[in-house]
């Protein structure tokens, strides 16, 4: 099946997008459709010609834009002007520009006696100018996807108003309907250049170097193995590895880090982070729909397609409310009338008729509110985690994130560096443990067997005799043996120099009991001992460690602060997992444990906290993050499958940003159950006083109208929440 996307002009809120969504699945040839009301976008699977697509759009009140330039607009100047430009923009809110214009030219010439007979066809007049979108969107809307929808209501509120004799109530109503509507689409355009700004970190361009010189071209042009030219204070433009030159890069747009980052010979670099003062020669690595930056606005335009949960709960009520309130005021406007002789139209100086009630409860059950009030928390929510560097995978994470209870962090390369480091060297002949020429002999002897090795301990040897200068006493080994598992011999100045594990000389070197117990020490601290003999006696031991990321215990101690349960799911042994626990303030540590193993930890946590959450970077994590609440996957930028596994991604390997996550993720979620009782609670209000009487038309509009756009900028709060939280 293939899969078309095109761009809609002209959504205004999400019920919009449900109705495209619907009126496009009913055509002929459509296997398959989804509208993103956050994206503007539209995908429709099967073979359809656009044409027969956009006539479908158009007769719904919309319009595809075949030009992108909804998507690709760069963020527009916001406030007053903003809007003014945003309502000259359009077809529909010129006409209702049109008919305020003829609303206001009445009441002006009515205080001075000028219109007369001829006011009443002013009023009609601006009713039908500025409410002929809108009834043509709502008839059709009835007529394609066989909907009542808020456009309906508000053409039925003003024609009531028309029958009942009240015209400038009917025109009022349309108006103000007309520009609350733009005044939403609006806001929640504004939401969108949030996620327009994330495409414009990108250059347009690069300098390409040849053999002739430096040529600039677009990024699309660029191929794999091209080499570009990053200047000082330039944009990296694309994926890549410096050949030449050093510099500090900001990665804060992509990873959300707070310091440059040195790069040098090697380093990886990122589309969209932005160059310091040195001159950097890049091969390209990726090509432009394939970059780091292009997937994270993927990965975040379908994040924001994956509904909440509350959205989808609110998103089914709209779809019977709407009709059920027009079936109640129709009772409403029947039942007194016949039942209890009440008065169906209006008595002058007295209540309003029950028709008018009516026609107040239409107006004032519009769902714009309701409907607008997930969407864009959960667009302004996702951004302002993508901003930082954490990509949430849909609103139903985001939701699931802020109920999280339990976090299960696995050990190494997430709460330690993953990179095991030599932590001690003491030769068997020191006697106090510090420092000494006989230690520094231990380790040269080591590093000569082990310079040929890959092994992580081998390298972490190797690495400190470097620092050291101790690399260079010893040529390196000759007839090296591995010896299964439990160390490795060779031959150095015509020496056997074996290195191993304690267990292996207990069992084969013989050592004093003072010395045993020395090595079980630095055991019990969770270090990795190996022990060095000469053959003829045992010269001294190395402590290997993998050490703790930086902040890991205040990572904790801030979760614990949130009311979240840290445990510790690690395949390594007791001793170590137990010391890195207390290190970091885990209480609850389970090691040893295989992937099934962790698997069966996350049922168990499940079954206690409800929601869990499992943080870990490595491929033995990928059932246990599928099994969790929330999969949280770390170092997202350099590895395209952790960003495919999780549920949320980190794109740096930086634990501070959970705490924010959790903290933004409550905060967005507390705002959408705001927003619902907000929304809720005016409609409960104006229904009493539409029933007894005590609403108009226009303020049951203006009320709506204002909830709406409360909302929405409410919604809109976790965008300054982000800021918020870096100044602190």
């Amino acid at each position: 099946m293939t899969t078309h996307i095109y761009t809609v002009k002209g959504m205004d809120c999400a019920d919009c997008a449900n109705k495209i969504e619907k009126g496009v699945s009913r055509l002929a040839g459509v296997q398959e459709v989804r509208v993103d009301f956050a994206t503007s976008k539209l995908h429709v699977g099967g073979e359809i010609p656009a044409t027969v697509i956009d006539q479908r759009v158009q007769a719904l009140g919309y319009s595809l834009d075949f030009e992108n330039t909804v998507s690709a607009t760069a963020p527009q100047v916001g406030g007053v002007i903003g809007f003014w430009n945003y309502l000259r923009s359009r077809h529909e809110t010129r006409l209702a520009l049109i008919g305020g214009a003829i609303i206001l030219f009445t009441l002006l010439a009515s205080l001075f006696g000028l219109v007369g007979n001829i006011r009443e066809i002013l009023l009609i007049a601006a009713i039908s100018i500025a409410g002929y979108p809108i009834a043509r969107s709502g008839l059709s809307t009835l007529f394609i996807n066989r909907d009542f929808n808020i456009n309906l209501l508000m053409t039925i509120a003003a024609v009531g108003a028309l029958i009942i004799g009240e015209p400038l109530e009917g025109a009022t109503v349309i108006f103000l309907f007309a520009i609350g509507e733009s005044l939403e689409g609006y806001t929640a355009d504004r939401a969108r250049d949030s996620l327009r700004s994330l495409v414009s970190l990108a250059p347009v361009t690069a300098i390409r170097l040849t053999t002739q010189g430096e040529e600039v071209i677009p990024v699309e042009q660029l191929k794999i193995d091209d080499t570009i030219l990053v200047k000082p204070g330039e944009r990296v433009a694309m994926d890549g590895v410096v050949t030449v030159g050093e510099s500090d890069v900001d990665q804060a747009p992509i990873t959300g880090e707070s310091v440059p980052v040195y790069k040098s010979l090697g380093a990886e670099v990122y589309a969209g982070t932005i160059n310091g003062s040195g001159l950097l020669k890049i091969r390209v690595t990726h090509l432009a729909a394939d970059n780091t930056l292009s997937r994270i606005i993927h990965l975040v335009e379908t994040a924001q397609s994956e509904r909440a949960p509350s959205q989808r709960l609110i998103d089914a009520f709209a779809r019977v409310y709407t009709p059920a309130v027009v079936g109640i005021a129709a009772l409403m406007a029947v039942i007194p009338p016949v039942l209890f002789h009440a008065p169906f139209w209006e008595i002058p100086g007295e209540a309003h008729g029950w028709l008018y009630r009516a026609l107040s409860l239409l107006v004032i059950a519009c769902p714009c509110a309701l409907v607008i009030s997930a969407p864009v928390t959960v667009i302004s929510g996702i951004t302002a985690a993508a901003r930082r560097g954490v990509l949430i995978k849909g609103g139903m994470y985001l939701e699931a994130l802020g109920q999280i209870r339990a976090f299960a962090f696995d050990k190494t390369g997430t709460l330690t560096q993953g990179k095991p480091i030599v932590t001690s060297t003491r030769a068997a002949i020191c006697s106090t443990g510090e420092p000494c020429p006989e230690c520094d002999n231990v380790l040269a002897l080591a590093s000569a067997v082990e310079q040929g090795s890959t092994h992580p301990l081998a390298k972490a040897v190797v690495s400190a005799a470097q620092e050291r200068g101790l690399i260079s006493r010893y040529l390196p080994a000759e007839k090296i043996e591995n010896l299964a598992g439990r160390g490795v011999r060779g031959t150095v100045n015509g020496q056997s120099i074996t290195i191993g594990s304690h267990s292996l000389f207990d069992a084969e070197y013989p050592h004093s009991h003072a010395f045993h117990e020395l090595v079980n020490g630095v055991e019990a601290q969770g270090q990795t001992a190996m022990l060095v003999t000469n053959g003829e006696a045992v010269q001294g031991y190395i402590t290997v460690a993998d050490t703790l990321r930086d902040g890991s215990r205040q990572i904790i101690t801030d979760l614990k602060a949130l009311g979240i349960t840290p445990v510790l799911l690690t395949g390594d042994n007791q001793i170590v997992a137990q010391a890195v626990g207390q290190a970091v303030g885990v209480e609850d540590v389970r090691a040893g444990l295989l992937p099934a193993d962790k698997v069966t930890a996350i049922k168990e946590l499940l079954a206690t906290y409800r929601n869990v959450a499992m943080i870990g970077d490595g491929i033995n994590d990928t059932p246990a993050l599928a099994a969790a609440t929330v999969g949280i996957a770390m170092g997202a930028a350099g590895s395209a499958q952790a960003r495919e596994t999780a549920d949320v991604a980190l794109m740096a390997d930086d634990l501070n940003q959970l705490p924010f996550a959790i903290r933004l993720a409550r905060f967005t979620r507390n705002l959408i159950l705001q927003n619902v009782g907000l929304s809720l609670a005016t409609k409960l209000i104006f229904l009493v006083l539409a029933l007894f009487g005590g609403a108009s038309l226009w303020l049951a509009i203006l009320a709506d109208v204002g909830i709406s756009l409360l909302v929405t900028l409410n919604g809109m709060r976790p965008l300054s929440f982000e800021r918020s939280v870096k100044n602190s």
